[in-house]
């Protein structure tokens, strides 16, 4: 008859029981708890001390990579600052090599034209630009070198048979066929004579004129522009095989226009210190030459042997 009381007791017993198990189960999810968030609250702090690191690490790059970048730039700088010098020394270098080079050149320029200009004048005879005409005296052994027979077409007198120059006859037929061209008769009287022709045309000027007369409008042998073979005596029809004259002829006025483009001066002009007035006696003395003599109203004996000379190399251009 006892379990009445039995009962309420164990049931008792029961909740105690239960109650301290809750207890139990409290404190261990309290302290499980607790314990996580200990351990959380560990790892962060690890978490953070890392992050911390890894920041101070990733400061501690930048300080090093603005550095280094910093000294990259300024050894880029300073290579562009070593490289321009180099460059501007190389061409400085370059420079002076190209003018060194250019120096060479032009003195090897003046060079070879100094040996042209030799070999030039080494083929023309120096004789032909000298001022005879009672200046200088050619020998009675000189005579040019090459002669050539001037055609009867050209000939005053067609049985002459007058000679000139080989190297002069060219500038000689063009200015005649261009005096034929515009209308004139212009005509070879006389050409090339010997030292010994011009002796025997002396002489007998002396006997027909007497000397006197004689030495106003003949040189004497060896003073002769004739014997250069450079100069002729030229006539026009009209005046009956006399020179005199000539200065009144259209055929004169023509050749003072026009002949200095062919090379040849008039040598003896009205009051020259040589002769008489020789409208009629012209001298090749090279395009240049006579050029300028036409250009500036000078003739050949008013200029200095040394101005002459000058054009000795251009005589046949």
């Amino acid at each position: 008859m006892q379990e009445p009381i039995n009962r309420p007791i164990n049931f008792l017993r029961s909740i105690h029981h239960v109650y301290w198990l809750f207890v139990i189960i409290f404190t261990l999810i309290i302290g499980g708890s607790s314990f996580l968030v200990w351990k959380s609250a560990q790892h962060f702090s690890q978490l953070n001390q890392k992050i911390s690191s890894l920041s101070s690490s990733i400061d501690v790059l930048e300080g090093n990579l603005a550095s280094s970048t910093v000294k990259l730039e300024n050894s880029i700088t300073q290579t562009h600052t070593d490289l321009s010098l180099e460059l501007d020394k190389e061409k400085q270098k370059a420079g002076e090599i190209e003018n060194l080079l250019g120096t060479y050149k032009q003195e090897n320029d003046q060079i070879t034209g100094t040996v042209t200009d030799l070999q030039k004048l080494s083929s023309i005879d120096p004789e032909l630009l000298q001022k005879y005409s009672k200046v200088f005296f050619l020998n009675e052994h000189y005579a040019p070198a090459r002669l050539s027979e001037i055609p009867d077409t050209y000939e005053y007198h067609e049985s002459k048979f007058s000679k000139i120059n080989t190297q002069v006859w060219p500038y000689l037929e063009k200015m005649l066929k261009a005096s034929i061209s515009d209308g004139q008769e212009i005509y070879v009287y006389s050409a090339y004579r010997s030292f010994e022709e011009q002796n025997a045309l002396k002489n007998l000027y002396a006997v027909t004129y007497g000397v006197g007369t004689a030495n106003q409008f003949s040189a004497d042998q060896g003073y002769s522009e004739h014997q250069l073979g450079t100069a002729i005596d030229l006539i026009t029809t009209g005046l009956g095989g006399e020179l005199d004259g000539f200065e009144n002829t259209e055929a004169s006025t023509w050749l003072l226009a026009n002949a200095h483009k062919y090379g040849f001066t008039l040598s003896y002009p009205e009051n020259n210190e040589y002769y008489m007035y020789e409208p009629w006696h012209w001298r090749f003395v090279g395009f240049k030459l006579a050029t300028y003599l036409h250009n500036n109203n000078k003739y050949f004996y008013d200029l200095e042997q040394r101005e002459i000379d000058e054009y000795l190399i251009n005589l046949f251009e």
